[in-house]
């Protein structure tokens, strides 16, 4: 190396590249470049480690609840055990013994800087150095990067969290893995506990177990249709059926009666810009990309220097980003048509975009300006990153909310709809394809209008949760598993969030390795083996995911200057210490291995349940049998006429949908029945006979007269009619004509306005 006096180590060879052509250091030799007065070098991600327990103490290398706790005095880092990462090292320190200024150049957040700092610690470089701190690997950013270098001193509490972090883990993971490998592990079996991912798996066989658990409820609501318009009963759902009842009978006898109309202007904001849980659950929810894999996309973009740092945890801005926004707009040229009413005015600096106390180290994720042409996956991150970007700039969308007061009789009812009066941003994200309709619009109400109307009166059940998928599961983390929808209130929240963005993805990935979960399409489940570890932990610390989020609100405090590194190590290593005491305390033994588990399989096998052996549900004395085209009776030589045949309206019924009509008097919702009205969707059931009947899925309410075309078609006394009788159209269809053509069967109020439709002629 010839007269270098500054040594700059990146985290990446890519990203040591890209700097040391902005500086000049165009010479490359064996693991660093070299011109103008520098030295360009960089690691591999992760250099150097923690030590393992045996290089503290040799007899910490076995595995006995003997030697556990394990809580080393101080906590010391070595080179990994690699030949290439050795070679690297010893290429860096030599540059280090040479330099009198050293300029870290790693990623910049908390692992960046914890892993350079092990390095130059590690290389014993006791000189100068500064820090570089950009969000993009834009020429223009290293430029003013190095224009403005910090004083590594600036990150020190940056690196005591991230030393902290790494203590944490390694205390916990090491002492939990091993005691409960020991305690409660079988066959072969290591049983990981992690101070994020045993919490995470907690969360995740928790909401296992309640929707295993979960006992659907009944409940009725009182509904009713006016004017095609669908109202609801205001004061809610009813627990119990026989008081529903006698409203839903008195609302039968009179008509209804519009109470009052208000309409009220809103504004719906644009949706915020992305930090990297947002933009990882958009990706999951619209593209089923894992966590991982969008953090990777989004990681690349960053090394093609056309997006922003990725790993970040704010939706917002700093003030000085402000006057960069025309140039960054302007240059994104294959968005010039959204672009253009941006630029031909004043651009708007939003408190929702811009806020300076909302931004510690890095900012929400935006683009650079710079494209170039990307794989498609990368290309749809790219596109919704650089949409959200161009939203915020845009007006705010405008709306009218409608909300509509009925009544019938003294019993109240409520509509609500929505008109947009400003797309505003909507028009950013609408696609070309399809017709931009307003949503919800209401038909014109007066106040003191009456008429006819048609109630109705269901009953529903009370769902259980759903699963957790990666996007729920990555929301969940962010706020220590309180279900949190509202924006503000989640970014609040973030503090005591479990893990940290850039970690989520992979303590993710973790829990699949270890088979603790599986995928079920894009349902994330836990597999035996985990749940049966989480019934093993009685220490709820380990699997509170609250209380994991205060650790996390500590190390962001040490990295604010608001809390002692040494205190949290301190505070862990006594958990660790009762932790310990706890579980060797413990009188069973769980046994817990894979091996263990796939024994037990096959007396968890359900066996496939049968028609055949079932008892008759008509007579309740025969037993089903199978015959030539049907199931039938043994009891049918004294009279049980009882049979399921093997199709039904020209659809095959699977001997498993038969068995859940037995058991739960209907099948599940079933394609392909043959119908005077065509081909229907529906569920089959008994009638009071036993005999099998359809009911066809809910058709989409059609009550246009089939006469004037303009009509609604409204239910009389004695007959159906049209709306619009008053201005001449005479359509007429008597209950008495509708009884013959049905012979009197139960229909849908669907199926009713079809077959009316249907029987008219010309």
């Amino acid at each position: 190396m010839s007269d270098v006096v500054k040594v700059c180590i990146a985290e990446k060879p890519s990203v040591a590249r890209e700097i040391a052509t902005v500086l000049g250091a165009t010479t490359r030799h064996d693991g660093y470049y070299e011109g103008n007065g520098y030295a360009v070098t960089y690691t591999f991600g992760h250099l150097c480690t923690l030590y393992e327990p045996s290089d503290y103490k040799p007899h910490w290398k076995s595995w006995d609840l003997n030697n556990l706790p394990m809580l080393p005095e101080k906590f010391k880092t070595k080179i990994v055990d690699n030949e290439g990462i050795q070679k690297q090292f010893s290429i860096i320190k030599k540059l280090f013994d040479q330099a009198t200024e050293v300029i870290n150049c790693g990623d910049a957040g908390q692992e960046g800087e914890l892993i350079q700092r092990w390095v130059i610690d590690q290389a014993g470089y006791k000189g100068v150095v500064k820090r570089l701190w950009i969000s993009s690997l834009t020429t223009e950013a290293i430029k003013e990067g190095f224009q403005h270098l910090k004083p590594a001193s600036d990150y020190d509490q940056l690196y005591y969290a991230g030393f902290s972090r790494a203590i944490g883990d390694w205390l916990l993971g090491m002492n939990a893995t091993r005691l409960y490998t020991v305690k409660h592990g079988g066959y072969k079996q290591v049983l990981s506990i992690g101070r994020v991912q045993t919490p995470t798996l907690a969360m995740l066989v928790q909401r296992f177990k309640e929707i295993e658990n979960f006992v659907p409820q009944p409940y009725w609501e009182l509904q009713t249709t006016y004017r095609d318009t669908l109202f609801s009963y205001e004061e809610g759902r009813f627990l119990d059926q026989a008081k529903g009842q006698i409203i839903a009978d008195q609302v039968k006898q009179h008509e209804f009666e519009i109470v009052s109309i208000q309409k009220k202007k809103g504004t719906e904001y644009a949706p915020k810009l992305f930090d990297l849980t947002g933009l990882q659950v958009y990706c999951n929810t619209k593209f089923g990309y894992s966590a991982d894999e969008t953090l990777k996309m989004v990681q690349k973009l960053y090394e093609q220097k056309v997006v922003t740092y990725p790993r970040v945890d704010t939706t917002f801005l700093p003030s000085d980003i402000f006057p960069k926004v025309p140039g960054i707009l302007s240059q994104l040229t294959r968005y010039k048509s959204l672009i253009a009413p941006i630029l031909q005015k004043k651009i708007k600096k939003s408190s929702r975009v811009f806020n300076d106390k909302k931004v510690t180290d890095h900012h929400a994720i935006i683009p650079t300006g710079i494209e170039i042409p990307l794989a498609a996956p990368q290309q749809r991150i790219y596109d919704i990153i650089v949409r959200r970007f161009i939203a915020v700039f845009y007006d705010d969308c405008k709306v009218s909310n409608t909300t509509v007061i009925g009544k019938v009789a003294t019993v109240p009812f409520k509509t609500t709809g929505k008109e947009i009066l400003s797309e505003g941003w909507r028009v950013v994200f609408a696609s070309p394809d399809k017709e931009r309709k307003p949503k919800d619009i209401l038909p014109t109400f007066t106040k003191g209008e009456k008429g006819p109307h048609e109630p109705s009166f269901i009953e529903k059940q009370t769902k259980a949760p759903n699963q957790f998928t990666e996007a729920s599961l990555l929301r969940a983390m962010e706020t220590a598993g309180k279900q949190v929808d509202d924006e503000e209130l989640r970014e609040a929240m973030k503090e005591n969030g479990i893990g940290r963005p850039s970690t989520r993805a992979s303590i993710i990935e973790t829990l699949f390795k270890r088979k603790y979960i599986k995928r079920n399409k894009k349902q994330i489940l836990p597999t035996p083996i985990g749940i049966r570890l989480i019934d093993t932990i009685q220490n709820e610390l380990l699997k509170s995911a609250e209380l994991t989020g205060s650790w996390e609100k500590q190390l962001k405090d040490i990295e604010k200057g608001e809390f002692h590194a040494a205190t949290f190590i301190k505070n862990m290593k006594s958990m660790v210490d009762q932790l310990v005491y706890e579980v060797r305390m413990e009188n069973k033994r769980a046994n817990i291995s894979y091996v263990n588990i796939e024994k037990k399989k096959p007396a968890l096998v359900k066996t496939a349940k049968k028609i055949p052996g079932n008892v008759c549900p008509k007579c309740k004395k025969g037993h089903l049998l199978t015959g030539s085209s049907a199931y039938g009776c043994s009891n049918y030589a004294a009279g049980c006429d009882f049979i399921l045949p093997f199709s039904f309206l020209g659809k095959k019924i699977s001997e498993k949908q038969y068995v859940r009509l037995i058991e739960k008097g209907a099948t599940v919702n079933l394609k392909g029945f043959k119908t005077e009205n065509g081909t229907l969707e529906g569920v089959v059931k008994f009638d009071a006979n036993f005999a099998l009947q359809f009911h066809p899925k809910k058709m989409p309410l059609n009550k246009t007269c089939p006469k004037c075309k303009q009509g609604t078609l409204l239910k009389g006394k004695n007959a159906y009619g049209c709306s619009n009788y008053s201005k001449g159209c005479t359509f007429i269809f008597s209950f008495e004509q509708f009884a013959k053509m049905t012979e009197n069967q139960t229909l849908e109020e669907a199926e009713i306005y079809a077959i009316i439709r249907k029987s008219y002629v010309n």
